[in-house]
C-alpha cells in the first residue's frame, strides 16, 4: 500500500512476484481500503479470488525471504559455526574412542584420545583391517583440525557480532550464549537470570519437578569469574556475571558500541565478591 488512494499491487507486474514481496514488505497506507477491488481495476488481478491467490503466494515469498535475511545475518553464521565447532568435537572424540580400541588389537602402543588417532592416522597400513582403522583415525583428525578452523572463525566473527559480550565473556562463551538464546536480538531480550542459567536447562526441568536444586549457572560456569570463585560464592558471582552479559548483549545489539565501563563494573564487583574469602 503506497498510499491511501492507489490500490495495494496497484503498479506491480501480475507475473512479478518480486515486486508484489516488495510491495508487501515495504507497502503501508494511511487508511483501509477496498484492496481486492482495486487490485482488480489495476489489472494486478482477474478476479476477488485471484487477488487472494497472489496475496498468498507474495506473502508466502516475503516471509521466507525475510528467513533468508535472518539466515545471512552475521550473529546467525556465529550460530551455525559454534553449533557446528561442538558438533564436530564431540564425534571427533566418539571415533576417536573407536581409533583406540580398535587399533589397540592391530597396532604396539596406540594412542587414545584426539591426539592418539592423529598417531594412528601417521601410520603406514600393511592390511586391510589396518587400512580401515587408519583410514578412521584421519577421519578423526580432519574432524579436530575442522573444530580448530571452526573456532578460529567464532574467534574472529564474535568480536565484530558482539563486541562487549565478547569482551567479556571471550568470543567462544558469547558465541555459545547467542546460539543458545537463538540469535543476538534473541539474547538481548532475555532477562539476567535466563542467561545465568542458559545451557542447564535439564537441570532447571529437575528443579521444576522437584528432583533437584535450582541450578546456579549454565555454560557461563566456564567463565573465570565463575569457575574459579570458591564454591560457596559461586552464585553470586554467577548472576553479577549473568547481569553484565545481559546488559552487554542488549548494548551490542542496540547501539553496537564499545563500553569499558561495563567491564571494569564487572571486574571491581567479582572483586568484591571473592574479597569476602579474606574477611
Amino acid at each position: 500500500m503506497t498510499n491511501d488512494t492507489a490500490g495495494w499491487f496497484e503498479s506491480v507486474p501480475p507475473d512479478d512476484p518480486a515486486a508484489a514481496r516488495d510491495a508487501i514488505a515495504d507497502g503501508s497506507a494511511d487508511a483501509p481500503d477496498d484492496w481486492p477491488a482495486k487490485a482488480v481495476d489495476s489489472g494486478f488481478a482477474a478476479d476477488e479470488a485471484d487477488y487472494y491467490d497472489k496475496l498468498h503466494e507474495a506473502t508466502l515469498d516475503a516471509t521466507r525471504e525475510a528467513v533468508r535475511e535472518r539466515e545471512r545475518a552475521d550473529d546467525q553464521q556465529l550460530v551455525h559455526a559454534v553449533r557446528s565447532m561442538d558438533d564436530a568435537e564431540r564425534t571427533a572424540n566418539e571415533l576417536a574412542e573407536r581409533v583406540a580400541e580398535w587399533a589397540g588389537a592391530l597396532f604396539d602402543e596406540a594412542g587414545t584420545g584426539v591426539d592418539g588417532a592423529r598417531e594412528v592416522a601417521a601410520r603406514d597400513p600393511t592390511t586391510d583391517a589396518e587400512r580401515r582403522a587408519v583410514s578412521l583415525a584421519q577421519r578423526v583428525a580432519d574432524l579436530a583440525d575442522e573444530v580448530e578452523d571452526c573456532r578460529a572463525f567464532v574467534e574472529r566473527t564474535a568480536p565484530a557480532v558482539a563486541p562487549n559480550l565478547s569482551r567479556m565473556a571471550g568470543p567462544v562463551l558469547a558465541a555459545r550464549l547467542i546460539a543458545l538464546a537463538g540469535g543476538l536480538d534473541a539474547l538481548a531480550k532475555k532477562p539476567s537470570g535466563t542467561v545465568q542459567v542458559l545451557g542447564a536447562e535439564d537441570a532447571l526441568f529437575a528443579h521444576l519437578s522437584g528432583r533437584a536444586p535450582s541450578p546456579k549457572h549454565g555454560v557461563i560456569y566456564t567463565h573465570d569469574y565463575v569457575r574459579n570463585t570458591r564454591p560457596e560464592d559461586r552464585g553470586s558471582a554467577a548472576r553479577a556475571l549473568a547481569g553484565k552479559l545481559t546488559i552487554a548483549a542488549r548494548i551490542d545489539h542496540y547501539a553496537g558500541d564499545i563500553r569499558p565501563d561495563l567491564h571494569e563494573e564487572l571486574d571491581d564487583r567479582i572483586a568484591t565478591i571473592r574479597a569476602r574469602a579474606d574477611s
